[in-house]
């Protein structure tokens, strides 16, 4: 990618919406097919929109900006808008885990969603609404976290943070070594890029070629990237391993330990449902657990934050969390002043809905699905059920890659098929001759075979053995034309290349580049213009969410 950059290819980045996908629990739920009480109801309009605001409002925390604002900690335009939520408005979000170097392509084009559906119904309704990123750096997947892919000549190269963390560390606490070597190559792939802010902000928040006194873990490191990216266009970013957010939370969080046996019954039939209607829960019951985490490796820190070595209220490195059993739930609501808890992938919805006054979780297809089962936690719970809307879903079209694939007659169709394009290019570069007598020699198999049993009516072999002849022939050709195909491929190694490069750029490791590629890179050379034309597809899809039509989620 970087020396195809460097030969001069300036075009802009081309910005496609795509379909979110999912499996079929999400696309029943897109399409309205599945029992109500499943999903929180959408609004359908302005009018509607501005109602749900008021019912948020009300049932929010008074002064839950004050409350949540050392996990925040906003500045510039995205303070602004927080502040005018909290005055007379209400938010809405999204989130992810924390990714190596900020991570894959649909944490960035969730953050750019988030912004334009804020705008959307904001403008619809005149009512301010601010966009907030829910950054999980109280995850543990630090092998998830700690890898990330970049476009490059020759397919798609991993760059990855080692030592691995202990089990159970959560990312908040889990330390990253020194990363010198895979920021070189995260630069290198972004090429002769222009807007060197991107890889700024890189290198300030995973303190690359400094020395520091404490460890950078990769939740903080995440924190610190997002906010420099994200504060200039309005989005803030919450911190939810932050005491501030521990602390808000634990009154939900003790209500899901009182009521643990109550919510896994809940769960368990609302899974139950699931399957009966035909679909797959996303989330496994995992019997004789809680939702709730307790948390250890704080030192003398207390559930505020106060004291240990992280007295600003971020976990020490190291910190880690173990699920509580349903038989410890009511011993630990009792010890739960003195402790350090958090919710699952199930109760963090509801936890959010409860601290902040969200209208509209920006999800994508897991996380849809996951709603469904969400939404039997919180009527356990005696909460409001959050509700979930489509995220916007994007691929970015680099003209480097634009004009390989033209070059090449590559269609992003053909890449579904992990060798349909490198099979018929190298058949492409076999001489016309060896095609055709290939052809041949296939046609005379069969004409001889035919010939051979039309000879023996009398039947002295068997016509299982004439077949037999003809599927062994037929597999010797084959293997021939599999011998000149390797040689042709092999002649055309530098086409090859630019196949994989291409694949690499658009399909890597056969899934959607959005799941997989680190945004940097793209960020590095496509600048501001490239998040303004995120942001110009982003409206159209927020702007169909708000304003009526097929409803996402009914």
């Amino acid at each position: 990618m970087a020396a195809l950059v460097e030969r001069g290819v300036t075009a802009p980045i081309v910005v496609r919406t795509q379909p979110l996908g999912g499996g079929a629990l999400t696309t029943a739920a897109l399409d309205g097919s599945v029992p109500s009480h499943w999903y929180a109801q959408r609004p359908g309009d302005p009018r509607a929109w501005a109602a749900r605001i008021e019912e948020v409002r009300r049932q929010a925390p008074a002064d839950w900006l004050g409350a949540l604002w050392p996990a925040i900690a906003a500045d510039g335009p995205a303070a602004e808008r927080l502040r005018n939520a909290a005055a007379r408005g209400v938010v809405v979000t999204t989130g992810q885990q924390p990714g190596l170097f900020g991570g894959p392509m649909y944490a960035w084009s969730k953050a750019i969603g988030v912004l334009a559906l804020a705008d959307a119904i904001e403008k619809a309704t005149d009512i301010p609404v601010a966009p907030l990123f829910w950054a999980a750096t109280d995850d543990t997947d630090f092998a998830e976290a700690s890898t990330t892919w970049v476009a490059a000549r020759g397919g798609a190269v991993a760059l990855s943070a080692v030592p691995a963390a202990e089990p159970g560390t959560v990312l908040a606490g889990a330390r990253l070594g020194d990363l010198s070597s895979e920021f070189e190559r995260l630069a290198a792939a972004a090429g002769s890029a222009p807007y060197t802010e991107a890889l700024d902000a890189v290198r300030a928040a995973y303190a690359v070629h400094e020395s520091r006194r404490s460890p950078v873990t990769a939740g903080h490191a995440y924190v610190a990237l997002l906010r420099r990216i994200l504060a200039p266009l309005g989005v803030a970013v919450i911190d939810a391993s932050h005491a501030a957010v521990r602390t808000s939370a634990m009154p939900v969080l003790v209500r899901a330990l009182e009521r643990a046996d109550v919510v896994a019954t809940a769960l368990t039939e609302r899974s139950r449902e699931i399957s009966a209607h035909g679909y797959t829960p996303q989330v496994s019951d995992v019997a004789g657990l809680s939702l709730v985490f307790e948390w250890s490796g704080l030192g003398d820190q207390a559930p505020d934050g106060t004291g240990g070595a992280a007295s600003d209220g971020e976990p020490p490195a190291g910190a880690r969390k173990t699920r509580i059993p349903l038989k410890r739930a009511a011993d630990a609501a009792t010890r739960a002043p003195g402790a350090t808890l958090s919710g699952n992938v199930l109760l963090r919805p509801v936890v959010e809905r409860s601290i902040l006054p969200t209208i509209a979780y920006l999800g994508g297809p897991g996380e849809i699905a996951y709603f469904a089962q969400t939404s039997a936690v919180a009527g356990a719970l005696g909460l409001p059920a959050p509700l979930a809307v489509p995220r916007w879903s994007c691929s970015l079209l680099e003209p480097a890659i634009a004009a390989l694939m033209e070059r090449h007659g590559i269609t992003e169709h053909a890449l579904r098929d992990a060798h349909g394009p490198e099979g018929r290019l190298a058949r492409a570069a076999l001489p016309a001759a060896i095609r055709d007598a290939l052809a041949a020699l296939r046609a005379a198999v069969d004409i001889g075979i035919d010939d051979v049993a039309a000879a023996d009516p009398a039947g002295l072999v068997s016509g299982a053995a004439i077949e037999g002849a003809r599927v062994h022939l037929r597999h010797r050709v084959a293997h021939l034309e599999r011998r000149y195909l390797a040689a042709a491929k092999h002649a055309a190694a530098a086409v090859m290349t630019d196949v994989a490069t291409v694949r690499g750029a658009l399909r890597p490791n056969g899934m959607p580049q959005e799941r997989v590629l680190n945004f940097i890179p793209f960020l590095a050379r496509g600048g501001p213009a490239l998040v303004e034309s995120m942001r110009v597809e982003a409206a159209r899809h927020a702007i169909a969410l708000v304003g009526g039509g097929s409803s996402a989620i009914r």
